[in-house]
C-alpha cells in the first residue's frame, strides 16, 4: 500500500514540475519541502543546476525565535527569509514549485510571505 502511495505522490510531483518547466521562461524555481517537524525552501536556477538562495526552519536563528518548525508561523518566517536572500542575490521573478503538496496551509503561508518579501510569482 505504501509503495503504491509513493508512486502516486511521485507522479503528482513530476506532473507539477513538468508543467512548471514548460512555463518557467528561464525564471528560477522556488521549491518547497515540508516534513513533520520543519519546512525548507530553495530557489534553484535549473539552467545552471545551482541553488541561488535557501532557508529552513532548522537554522539556528529560526530555532530560537520559533515555537516549532512545523506550523504556519515557521512557514511565514522561512518565506520572508528566502525572499530576502533572493532579493539580495538579485532575483525578483521566480516560479513557485509546490512539489506534491497542495497549495494550502504551510505551503500557502510560505508563498504569501515570499510574495510579501519582494518575490514575484
Amino acid at each position: 500500500m505504501a509503495s503504491n502511495k509513493n508512486k502516486l505522490v511521485q507522479r503528482r510531483k513530476d506532473r507539477v514540475r513538468r508543467t512548471l518547466k514548460a512555463r518557467a521562461g528561464g525564471r528560477p524555481r522556488l521549491t518547497v519541502f515540508r516534513s513533520s517537524k520543519h519546512i525548507y525552501a530553495q530557489i534553484i536556477d535549473d539552467s545552471r543546476g545551482h541553488t541561488i538562495a535557501a532557508a529552513s526552519s532548522i537554522e539556528k536563528p529560526m530555532r530560537g525565535e520559533l515555537k516549532t518548525g512545523a506550523d504556519k508561523a515557521a512557514a511565514e518566517a522561512v518565506g520572508k527569509l528566502v525572499a530576502k536572500r533572493a532579493v539580495d542575490a538579485g532575483v525578483k521573478e521566480v516560479i513557485f514549485d509546490r512539489g506534491s503538496y497542495l497549495f494550502h496551509g504551510r505551503v500557502k503561508a510560505l508563498a504569501d510571505a515570499a510574495r510579501d518579501g519582494g518575490l514575484s510569482f
